[in-house]
This record gives structure tokens, sequence and C-alpha cells, in this order.
């Protein structure tokens, strides 16, 4: 079963179109990286879904239903402008929200005090929430998303404000998240957390989706047939249906070389090739970056 299908969804303002007729599929118990450049409606798919607002037109199913105020209760939502109540302690705060997710005042406090500690920060449980760094609230903000361990997890810049430590913390958690069978939609312009974390990308530009599918799919979609090679002394490519790129020595007889084929070739091709004229030390295909892809298909499409 999939987690969230959406189709054909269009939502209209005054001066602009936020979404044009988008199609998307989610799969179930998968990380998704929800891109785009500012502007383009990534926020607007995000309050559709959160039923923040309705669409003009299409529809959205969870888990094989079509969306309606009861699944508000399976959605965990960790908007990117952070809302806490600053002058309430941190114990109350955190029990407050997990009774409005529904649940009994001893299990909002007993969960409360779970996670606090999980995240060691007990010992700020009777503080102000104002007291908190940035880091420290942004901790309880994420908390707060989770503690109903929601079956779908929408994250809007869910690192902003961590510092490296906290910011491993917080991965590590998400995909803890997933193997306990949560399905988690993340938006970000960290592209190295969306090549660290993602399995399924939807990439959104000037109100369409312009790329969907799994990461590993996309990759070898936009593959550019280059190679890196490690290998001892010198080999030349004239001659034959390969480019070398550029050659480096690194140590007193090895060398990094990166060399491009005739597209599609096979890969078992090209080494025997390299076998033929070098001792080769490894060979690996050089694919593009989640960073390049995007750059590639958006080039320039920020609208804000």
């Amino acid at each position: 079963m999939e987690a969230l299908v959406g189709t054909n969804i269009s939502k209209h303002y005054t001066q602009h179109t936020a979404l044009r007729n988008i199609n998307f599929t989610i799969p179930d118990r998968s990380i998704v990286g929800l891109l785009g450049p500012n502007g383009a409606g990534k926020t607007t798919l995000i309050r559709i879904i959160n039923q923040i607002i309705t669409p003009d037109t299409g529809q959205i199913s969870i888990y094989g239903e079509q969306l309606a105020p009861k699944h508000i209760s399976m959605i965990g939502y960790l908007p990117e402008e952070r809302g806490l109540y600053k002058k309430m302690r941190v114990g109350d705060q955190l029990t407050y929200l997990a009774r409005l997710r529904g649940m009994t005042k001893k299990e909002a406090l007993e969960k409360s005090k779970a996670w606090v500690k999980k995240f060691e920060i007990a010992e700020w449980w009777n503080k102000k929430v104002e007291d908190l760094s940035k880091g420290m609230a942004q901790k309880i903000q994420f908390i707060s998303t989770i503690m109903h361990s929601p079956r779908l997890i929408i994250l809007d810049e869910p690192f902003s404000g961590f510092d490296p430590i906290n910011a491993q913390l917080i991965t590590e958690e998400i995909l803890s998240l997933r193997e306990h069978g949560s399905t988690i939609i993340f938006s970000t312009h960290r592209m190295e957390t969306v090549e660290a974390l993602c399995d399924h990308i939807l990439l959104i530009n000037n109100a369409e989706i312009i790329l969907e599918g799994s990461k590993s799919r996309i990759r070898s979609q936009f593959r550019s047939d280059t190679y890196e090679v490690r290998h001892v002394g010198r080999f030349e490519t004239t001659g034959t249906p390969y480019t070398l790129l550029n050659s480096e020595q690194i140590e007193d007889h090895l060398f990094h070389s990166t060399l491009k084929s005739p597209r599609a070739e096979n890969p078992n091709k090209i080494l025997q090739f390299l076998i033929s004229v070098t001792e080769v030390h490894s060979f690996i295909e050089k694919l593009p970056s989640m960073s390049d892809i995007f750059i590639s298909l958006v080039k320039g499409g920020d609208r804000e």
C-alpha cells in the first residue's frame, strides 16, 4: 500500500498558480525528499496534506482512503516556522500538545518524560520555553511532532538550528521512525541530507512536479557515463571510443584518472579496455549528486 497518492492536484490564487495538476505517489515506510526552489509550491502541497487548505481540484488518498479530517491524528507536522508557547514550562508544553493529539493525561506525561530523557534534556522539564536555546527548543518541537507515533511525518527544514551533534541525533531518530513503520516527508535545501537519508524524491518547480522516483533510479537516469580510475602509470585513449578527461599523479606510480565513455557503454567492456592498458587498482562509475541534478533541472527557478 502507498502512504500517499495525489491525483490532479491544483491550487490557484488571484495572482498566481501554486500547484498545477500534479500527480504523485509516496511509498509506505519511505523517507521522501520534497525539493524545489523557493516559491515552487512545496509549502502549498504540505498545507494541503495537513488539511490547512484545500485544493481547487484533485484529491489525495492516505493509506488507501480519501484524505479526511479523521486522518489528522495519523500525521505529525513540524513546520519551518516553529511555534511553542514561550511562557509555558517544557513538561507542561509537551503534555498539553500530546493531549491535543488524543492521549490521556497519564499517557501524555509518561511519553513526554520518556522522550525528554531520550533526547537528554530531562533537566529542562520545569524550565520555561523562553529560557531554552534555539537548539533545545527545536528538540522540544521535534518531540511534540512525533510523540503520538504518527504514521505519516512531515518535516519542514527539520535540521534548522541544530549543531552537527544534534543534527546527527535527529537523523538517527528519523531513520528509527522509518524502521518502525513511519513514512517521512521532509522539505529541505540541504542536498547532503537528501543524499544521506532519502529513498524517494519529489521535485517541484513552477507549480509542477518535474521529477519523481527513487533516488537510485533518478541518479541512474542522469548518469553521465563518467568513470573514476586509480591505476599504475599513464595510458592513452587515442583511437578508442573513450575520452580521458583528466589524469593526476597521486603517489609515486599511482594515478587518478577520469574517463568518459560512449552513451550506455557496458562497464565491463570499459574495464576490459583499462586492464589491457594499465594496472587497475579501482574502477567506479561517477554518478551525479542530487545537487547536480537539482541545479541542472531547475536552473534559476527561484521565484521568491
